[in-house]
């Protein structure tokens, strides 16, 4: 499965999306977290940006020894949404995370 792609005018755009903490974010990254806990792979690409004005498209990743405090730093923006069963998701991508 791909990686969300995020369509903005600019990275300024993307900037100001971070800086309010955009949930939209937050889940795509909290996404492919889990879809790749099982993986063997030491990097995961975790979502992509396409930049309208320089006609680019930056690609984010994550390397899987910070799955778990990555995690752990979006669970709580879950808890506020009151999703409460992807935080079980999350919760359980920790321990098998915390396992290996």
């Amino acid at each position: 499965m791909k990686p969300k792609e995020f369509k903005v005018n600019n990275m300024m755009e993307f900037q100001d999306m971070v800086n309010r903490k955009d949930f939209s974010i937050s889940k795509a990254i909290v996404e492919s977290i889990i879809r790749n806990v099982k993986s063997r792979r030491k990097n995961v690409h975790v979502l992509s940006v396409k930049c309208a004005d320089s006609n680019t498209i930056v690609d984010i990743t994550l390397e899987k020894n910070n799955f778990v405090d990555t995690l752990k730093e979006n669970i709580k923006y879950f808890e506020e949404k009151e999703m409460y069963e992807e935080c079980v998701e999350i919760h359980n991508a920790i321990e098998t995370l915390s396992k290996k």
